[in-house]
């Protein structure tokens, strides 16, 4: 606190930065006359042509062209064959007849095992 007190004695409070009277006043005005003199451009307002006006349309049209087909496309692949469909009816048939001949042999599971074993055995 002391050495404060002391810097600002030898110092003083005075704002020590000065600027001559009507400065602001006058800057906008100096700095404006400072500033060349630009010309305006003319503009000139261009009418619309029909493909400017109708291009958004066919790009939004177009989009939507490619959206349905590359849906179309990728959901065609994941369809199955009618080849495909009649091969998993036939092996679905196959598993029911090796079902019910396991169900009806009266073996439980290791004998099955047993037997299946010895089969590959031989």
């Amino acid at each position: 606190m002391k050495e404060e007190d002391n810097i600002l004695k030898k110092v003083g409070t005075e704002n020590s930065f000065r600027m001559p009277d009507g400065y602001f006043e006058n800057l906008t005005s100096e700095i404006m006359e400072r500033l060349p003199e630009r010309e305006k451009p003319a503009f000139e307002k261009k009418e619309a042509t029909l493909w400017e006006r109708v291009k958004p349309w066919t790009y939004m049209a177009a989009m939507f062209v490619g959206a349905a087909l590359i849906i179309r496309v990728a959901s065609a692949d994941r369809t199955p064959a009618a080849e495909d469909r009649v091969a998993a009816d036939e092996t679905e048939t196959e598993m029911e007849y090796i079902n019910m001949a396991v169900d009806n042999s009266m073996l439980d599971d290791y004998s099955l095992y047993v037997y299946l074993a010895d089969a590959d055995a031989e």
